[in-house]
């Protein structure tokens, strides 16, 4: 849309850091009648006060404009632009028909109106108002690039890619359109198409720190580690207190291994951003990878600080108090975290084994239960439930159990074993033998576990026999 035209040679020069006291000057002109004589004037410092986000200011002005100028198509329409700042849709949009009403043939009118439509979640009627600017301008690049936003915005990336091409192919410089396109492309992991948009993007943009955060992710999403890094260096260059750079900068470093340096990155994003929990919780874990066990759980400690409800950090803290020995503070970790994730297997799991590791073999089947509940086809679970049954002595349910892993887990040795085990106390003795046939079928090397376990029952020349092995 045009900016008003004010025939600036013999009009003051608008300074932003005084806009408060323009502001001032020229409400009192008004008010002392100076209105007609200034119009050029507060034309200009309308759209000064739109730029530096002062739409109470610039409505008070558009519509002292108004007053004097009721028929005027461009003051409606600029009112109702102004009123789009203020998310005043409803009364922006009665603005927009008022000023096609005066001038139904402006087609940067239909555009704003569709601003707000579309944030009034009419879609139907933004994507007729974009039409009609297109009617009326054909080859409005701002018409696509519009269409393309509205149709992403409601996750339809194929049609948004399709308007935002139409966008750049009528201007080949229209840096936002291949931003979008970018987006659009990454949702549809067209990751080298993205690449692409980003890369026009920033050849026309290179000092917007996005388009290289951008392409740094992209980057990464194609495993090409070393960019990505040297994207968000770029982006960093440009804008040092981009905390999102300086966190993925981290994420990238961690994943060559090069944890000293992603310590320091994440921390620096936790420095410029320190409500997000996110950048601890990253410190922590490195930490917990190089075996420091005490800066690990300091980190998790300071990641739960920010978000005392961060199930993540309380299970990742309690398998560290596990490991260091602490096992009440592990304990209360884990009932934390099951209490701010009843769907979520991993806590029970990690409970259960805890409370087995303590001999607590009653409470450990129960959490191991619990687990099941959510997820009943983990292998994991099952099988540790079994074995744990197994020591309990609780036989019958201990085979169920098994039986559960092997229909799981077909191949799986150990289930075979385990059900041979509790078959032989059991005095079912074919059916012990069946289940040590299977065993050593898939796994050989199980023999010799059952020759350490069994020394007397391998021996055995009767057993021999019904292995099949004389």
């Amino acid at each position: 849309m045009p900016d008003f035209d004010s025939g600036f040679s013999d009009e003051p020069d608008f300074d932003s850091n005084n806009l408060e006291e323009d502001i001032k000057k020229y409400k009192e002109i008004i008010e002392n009648g100076g209105l007609y004589n200034s119009i050029d004037v507060i034309e200009d410092l309308i759209q000064l006060c739109q730029d530096n986000d002062f739409y109470d200011e610039a409505l008070f002005f558009i519509d002292r404009l108004l007053e004097v100028s009721p028929y005027n198509a461009e003051y409606w329409q600029k009112k109702g632009i102004i009123l789009n700042g203020l998310f005043e849709s409803e009364e922006a949009l009665e603005c927009f028909e008022k000023s096609l009403s005066l001038n139904p043939a402006d087609s940067e009118t239909y555009i704003e109106k569709a601003i707000s439509e579309e944030e009034l979640e009419r879609f139907d009627l933004a994507k007729d108002s974009l039409l009609e600017a297109l009617k009326l301008d054909p080859r409005n690049e701002e018409a696509y690039f519009s269409l393309g936003l509205l149709y992403q915005r409601q996750d339809k990336d194929e049609e948004a890619i399709n308007f935002l091409l139409k966008a750049v192919e009528i201007d080949n410089e229209y840096a936002e359109a291949y931003y979008e396109l970018g987006f659009c492309y990454e949702n549809l992991e067209r990751l080298n198409d993205a690449l692409k948009a980003y890369d026009n993007f920033v050849n026309l943009q290179p000092y917007n720190p996005s388009g290289w955060f951008n392409k740094g992710v992209i980057f990464g999403k194609l495993n090409h580690i070393e960019k990505s890094i040297e994207a968000y260096d770029l982006a960093l260059a440009i804008n040092g207190d981009f905390s999102g750079a300086w966190f993925n900068k981290g994420n990238a470093l961690a994943d060559l291994g090069r944890y000293e340096q992603a310590i320091e990155c994440f921390k620096k994003s936790h420095e410029l951003d320190p409500l997000d929990e996110s950048s601890c919780f990253n410190i922590a874990n490195i930490y917990e990878e190089l075996g420091d066990l005490p800066n690990a759980i300091k980190y998790f400690s300071e990641a739960i600080k920010v978000n005392d409800e961060y199930y993540e950090a309380y299970l990742s803290r309690g398998f560290c108090y596990d490991s260091a020995g602490k096992f009440h503070l592990a304990l209360r970790d884990f009932n934390k975290a099951i209490t701010l994730s009843q769907d979520n297997a991993d806590a029970w799991f990690a409970k259960a084994d805890l409370e087995y590791s303590l001999g607590q073999l009653r409470e450990a089947a129960q959490s191991y239960f619990a687990a099941l509940k959510i997820e009943p086809d983990s292998y994991e679970i099952n099988f540790n439930l079994a074995e744990t049954l197994f020591e309990m002595g609780d036989w019958i349910e201990a085979l169920t159990a098994y039986d559960k892993c092997i229909i799981i887990n077909p191949s799986d040795a150990s289930s075979y074993y385990g059900k041979a085990k509790i078959n032989f106390i059991l005095s079912r003795t074919q059916e012990a033998v069946d289940c040590l046939k299977a065993a050593f079928k898939i796994n050989p090397s199980m023999r010799n576990e059952f020759a350490k376990e069994y020394p007397e029952i391998k021996s055995s020349k009767l057993f021999k026999k019904l292995l099949g092995e004389i």
